[in-house]
């Protein structure tokens, strides 16, 4: 499985911003996408997650409400629609995949990994 982000940029806060995840090779129905982010000195955090078979969402505390994830299965693309954006959200974002749940949700790890994509929120 391969993955290619894309989308970040700069944003003043308050603005919007749509990441896109593109998912290459073989992917699994029972795979989980989601989108991590690691902010200027923090640990990486999960962000967000969608099951690629139901579409089931996960989303952190700090983004309900605000982000909205979504996929394109015929696409094969998952999208990370960032709205009413903080300066606090300003970080590199990163998508991934992996078929446990528990690794996704609870250990911050996956399988795959993408490369980042930096999102940089001004105030």
């Amino acid at each position: 499985v391969q993955l290619q982000a894309s989308g970040g940029g700069l944003v003043e806060a308050g603005g919007s911003l749509t990441l896109s995840c593109a998912v290459s090779g073989r992917t699994f129905s029972s795979s989980i996408m989601a989108w991590y982010r690691q902010g200027p000195g923090k640990e990486r955090t999960f962000v967000a997650s969608i099951t690629w078979n139901g579409g089931r969402t996960t989303y952190a505390d700090s983004v309900k409400g605000r982000f909205t994830i979504s996929k394109d299965s015929a696409k094969k693309l998952v999208y990370l629609e960032m709205n009413s954006l903080k300066p606090e959200d300003t970080a590199v974002y990163y998508c991934a995949s992996d078929i446990n749940a528990h690794k996704i949700l609870l250990l911050n790890r996956a399988d795959y990994w993408g490369q980042g994509t930096l999102v940089t929120v001004s105030s």
